[in-house]
């Protein structure tokens, strides 16, 4: 395992190609993902949209000699309740199959609270899904609630 201490840094174009290697390298997003060379369209447009928004941080982890080993998207969401406070989202949380089990998941996440912190948001949400019990565990270790029930609705 490397000890060495991991780096946190904005995304680059050229880190796309690791970052969706990570989300397909997942039981329930291999069937969603497309790990092709080249990457869908789809994927360099939706990577221009977030990097050109300031609201938006694509957030990946480096550690030396590994590259890209953990991704997570943080969206910051002006709202009229709460008095018109903000809050962060978090999605598409995934480490890299090589770095599981090494606390980058846990460092990644609490880099994330203090994020949304620095931001003044007044709460940080995500969702995981049913099918992923060891997540749902994970979050609720670092402090988060389930507190609502989600639900999706598919375009």
């Amino acid at each position: 395992m490397n000890n060495s201490l991991p780096t946190y840094r904005l995304a680059t174009r050229s880190d796309l190609p690791a970052i969706v290697a990570m989300l397909a390298d997942d039981e329930l997003d291999a069937r969603r993902e497309a790990n092709t060379t080249p990457l869908p369209s789809s994927c360099e447009a939706a990577f221009r949209a977030i990097d050109s928004d300031a609201n938006n941080e694509l957030i990946v982890v480096e550690r030396a000699g590994e590259g890209v080993i953990a991704v997570l998207q943080l969206t910051f969401i002006p709202n009229i309740t709460y008095r018109g406070s903000w809050r962060a989202l978090i999605e598409g949380v995934r480490v890299a199959d090589q770095a599981r089990g090494s606390g980058v998941g846990e460092q990644l996440l609490m880099w994330a609270i203090a994020r949304a912190r620095s931001r003044e948001c007044l709460l940080l949400q995500l969702s995981t899904d049913k099918a992923r019990p060891d997540a749902l565990r994970f979050y609720e270790r670092l402090g988060f609630i389930a507190s609502h029930e989600g639900m999706q609705l598919r375009l």
